[in-house]
């Protein structure tokens, strides 16, 4: 046993040095990206049969007799084992068909496709402006070593971290749309119209991921090797930037990947608040109607979009830190 053992590790390794330690990290990482996709795929199915209510009774109409209703439930395959409908799902999922929405009939791809450019944008413009906002504020705060500041940020951070975002959307928009008449509170037809859906966003996620960089700024600016840069009386730009920066980074993304990935869940309570037409507010059409293909169809994208996220800030990670690539660092 022990033979085969030994066998079986040295094979391992030797696949793992004929690829290369980039190769290797980056099957791991992919290897790891199928296995979220499978969860999700049984996930968002599983969850959907929870949705209470009778799609066929909504296709049907208010108006329709229990045959009209069996009927519907026959087009729409509901009468189905559930083993069955999920079959029929995952091989419709393997040809890259997502499905036809039971309301509007429309395949679910395409109305995925018009709707994700929405969302797309106002995520990666909440990403950019979070990363942008809470290292430089964290770091700052961390540097400036006041307990009175230190005091006031914990408690901003905390306060405005842990308020959700529909109710932070729904603030924005009676200060600055309704009563300041600012920007516009709805839609999506100016490029002003963004800025309080991102607004929504980036408040929260700048607070929960400066909290993370202020406490590992903290522990990179108690390192004696930034006691000694100090003591060369460097100017301070160049003594954060160059110093404190490349180490606080690594540890600030293994935590704030999960954070960043998480804005993309957050989406789908601000697209509905701010009626952006993104995939976050089909969802919520979806689910009012009992949609269960768009369901599926918009959830399964906006979590691989988080896993594809995730996946970046490993690679970015490996890139900061190679000893990422044996597989003893990232998240």
């Amino acid at each position: 046993m022990a033979t085969t053992a030994t066998g079986r590790t040295a094979a391992g390794a030797g696949r793992t040095t004929a690829l290369g330690p980039w190769g290797g990290f980056l099957l791991r990482r992919l290897v790891g990206l199928a296995a979220v996709a499978i969860t999700l795929v049984v996930g968002t199915f599983l969850m959907v049969q929870l949705i209470p209510g009778d799609p066929a009774r909504v296709v049907a109409g208010a108006d329709a007799t229990p045959a009209d209703v069996e009927r519907a439930r026959h087009e729409l395959g509901l009468d189905q084992p559930l083993s069955a409908q999920f079959g029929t799902y995952a091989s419709g999922l393997l040809r890259g068909d997502l499905g036809t929405s039971f309301q509007t009939k429309e395949p679910v791809a395409e109305i995925i496709g018009s709707r994700l450019p929405f969302t797309a944008e106002i995520a990666f413009l909440s990403v950019l402006a979070v990363l942008l906002l809470a290292v430089p504020i964290g770091l700052a705060v961390a540097a400036r070593g006041s307990r009175r500041t230190d005091g006031a940020f914990t408690f901003v951070t905390g306060l405005v971290g842990a308020t959700p975002e529909y109710i932070i959307g729904t603030l924005l928009v009676l200060g600055f749309a309704i009563r300041l008449g600012w920007l516009p509170a709805a839609g999506a037809e100016t490029v002003t119209s963004m800025v309080l859906p991102i607004a929504a966003l980036v408040l929260p996620g700048t607070c929960v991921m400066a909290r993370i960089v202020r406490s590992e700024a903290a522990h990179v600016l108690a390192q004696d090797y930034m006691r000694t840069a100090r003591g060369r009386r460097l100017p301070p730009l160049r003594l954060y930037a160059r110093h404190a920066l490349p180490n606080l980074l690594t540890a600030t993304l293994t935590l704030g990947g999960l954070i960043l990935a998480g804005l993309l869940g957050g989406t789908v309570v601000v697209e509905a608040v701010f009626a952006w037409p993104g995939i976050g507010q089909r969802v919520v059409e979806a689910l009012l109607v009992r949609d269960h293909t768009v369901i599926q169809g918009c959830v399964l994208v906006l979590g691989l979009l988080a896993a594809l996220l995730n996946l970046l800030v490993d690679v970015v990670l490996a890139l900061l830190d190679p000893r990422t690539l044996a597989g003893k660092g990232g998240h």
